[in-house]
C-alpha cells in the first residue's frame, strides 16, 4: 500500500478552501479585484480540483462549465458568470447523486459502506432515500443560488451562498449521519 505525500494532502486542501472560500472571495473582492483576476482564481480552483481532488475524478460537466464561467468573467469583465458558480457545483452535484440512483449503489450507500461494509438491507433502502432527500436539497439549493446571483442583492448573493448553504449541507449531513447511527444502533449493529 502506497502512502499519499503530504504535498499532495496540502494541495487536495488549499483546492477544497478555495472552493468554499470562492463565495467570500468574490463578494469581498468585487470592489478591489477585477473580475478577470477572480475569474483566474476560478480557473486555479478548478485545475486543483481536477488535478488531485481527493482521489476522485470531478465531474467533466463541472469542469467544463466552471471554466466557461470563467472565460465568460474573463470576456465580458463581469462578475455575473462567477456568481453562477454555486449553481454549478451544486448542479454537478443534483447530477452525481441522481446518477446513483439509476448506477447502484447510491452515493449515501457509498458513504454508509466506509463505516460498514456489511449494511442491513433495511440500512440500504434508508440510504436510497437518503440518496433522494440530497438530490431535492442540490436541486433546491441550485434554484435558490440562481435566484440570488441573478435577481438578488450581492449581499443576498454571498449570505445565501457562503454561509447559508453550507449551513443546512452541514445540518442535513449531521442529521442524516445521526439517523443512520440510530438506526443501526436499533436493528443491533
Amino acid at each position: 500500500m502506497t502512502q499519499r505525500r503530504p504535498a499532495v494532502d496540502i494541495w487536495n486542501w488549499l483546492g477544497a478552501l478555495l472552493s468554499v472560500a470562492f463565495p467570500a472571495l468574490v463578494y469581498f473582492g468585487r470592489n478591489r479585484l477585477s473580475p478577470q483576476l477572480l475569474a483566474l482564481v476560478l480557473v486555479a480552483i478548478i485545475w486543483l480540483r481536477k488535478k488531485i481532488a481527493f482521489g476522485m475524478r470531478p465531474s467533466p460537466w463541472l469542469v467544463a462549465g466552471g471554466l466557461l464561467l470563467a472565460f465568460l468573467a474573463l470576456g465580458r469583465n463581469d462578475v455575473l458568470p462567477l456568481k453562477l458558480y454555486p449553481v454549478l457545483v451544486n448542479g454537478a452535484l443534483l447530477g452525481i447523486f441522481a446518477a446513483s440512483l439509476w448506477y447502484p449503489p447510491p452515493v449515501a450507500e457509498r458513504i454508509a459502506r466506509m463505516g460498514y461494509p456489511d449494511l442491513p438491507t433495511e440500512i440500504v433502502t434508508y440510504t436510497r432515500k437518503v440518496t433522494q432527500a440530497w438530490c431535492v436539497f442540490f436541486g433546491a439549493n441550485a434554484l435558490t443560488a440562481f435566484w440570488t446571483a441573478v435577481w438578488g442583492s450581492d449581499d443576498v448573493w454571498f449570505y445565501y451562498n457562503g454561509v447559508i448553504a453550507y449551513l443546512l449541507a452541514g445540518l442535513m449531513f449531521a442529521g442524516e449521519w445521526f439517523l443512520r447511527r440510530r438506526l443501526l444502533r436499533a436493528l443491533g449493529w
